[in-house]
């Protein structure tokens, strides 16, 4: 199956961060799009609000220039983030008031936020999903497949 460098190279980071124990949905740097983005936050400022699809003045200027970070226009980002969010288990935005998942660490919480996350991403590139064909998942894929079981 051939991927995208764009796509390739966000599978990468978000598998090495959810295998380090990285990954976080509640820190910009660390989230999904904050790991896609080399855990810089730089990507926050193009939102208001931490899991809001709407485009402050920031993000339209830099989505009406064309720009991409990362291979990703900032509205492909922000919902590349809502979609993590929301797989997480989050009421979006984000915010003290809204719900939350109850154990938001938990390998068991992130890795339903990495496969909504891994599937939108596809989805932007067209490709079919890859979480169960994708080398660096395959042994993500058989420990959780073990956790169930247990």
């Amino acid at each position: 199956m051939k991927l995208t460098k764009r796509l390739d190279d966000a599978l990468d980071k978000l598998y090495t961060a959810f295998h380090n124990g990285t990954l976080n949905a509640e820190c910009c740097k660390s989230c999904a799009v904050g790991t896609i983005c080399n855990n810089t936050d730089s990507w926050k400022h193009l939102s208001d609000y931490h899991g809001s699809l709407q485009l402050n003045y920031v993000g339209l200027v830099n989505q009406r220039l064309g720009r991409r970070f990362f291979g990703y226009t900032p509205l492909e980002l922000l919902k590349i983030e809502t979609e993590f969010l929301k797989g997480c288990g989050y009421v979006l935005p984000l915010h003290h008031k809204n719900a939350k998942p109850e154990f938001a660490t938990s390998k068991e919480t992130l890795f339903k936020g990495l496969c909504a996350a891994v599937n939108f991403l596809c989805r932007l590139d067209n490709v079919e999903n890859v979480m169960e064909f994708y080398p660096v998942f395959e042994n993500v894929m058989e420990c959780q497949k073990l956790e169930v079981v247990k």
